[in-house]
């Protein structure tokens, strides 16, 4: 086996449709990133996990469906953190309106990289973090 390369460390949970959800979501990353030592940029990381999570509820969950999270720490410099739903549409980031649409404005200005992947059905959110300096 080759010593260089590092294995991810990989945590998921699964979520049902409901508001009760996202603090569950949170409260999973807390756990998590106490038991990988991740240090200060977890207010960040569970920002970011509240607004995919509340996104996904809104937007990509439909009746009768959950969502996935899923967390990925590569080594010790990159903390991935993955929301799976089944909804189609595509998220961007949009200028807010009212009291909504700041979700991803929060997740692309407090994460080092954001993105939309494909899923079938539906899609994967994901956002990443570098912890070197905060670990």
């Amino acid at each position: 086996m080759n010593r260089t390369m590092q294995h991810p460390l990989l945590r998921e949970r699964f979520y049902r449709r409901e508001r009760a959800s996202v603090p569950a979501a949170r409260e999973f990353v807390r756990t998590v990133a106490g038991d990988w030592e991740l240090g200060t940029c977890i207010d960040d990381v569970l920002l970011c996990v509240s607004e995919l999570a509340t996104n996904a509820l809104l937007h990509g969950v439909p009746p009768g469906r959950g969502y996935r999270l899923r967390l990925w720490l590569h080594g010790e410099g990159l903390l991935r953190v993955e929301v799976h739903d089944s909804g189609d549409g595509r998220p961007c980031v949009r200028e807010p309106d009212g009291e909504s649409g700041r979700g991803l404005l929060l997740v692309a200005a407090l994460a080092d990289k954001w993105g939309v992947g494909e899923r079938d059905p539906g899609k994967i959110v994901w956002c990443e973090f570098a912890l070197s300096s905060a670990r």
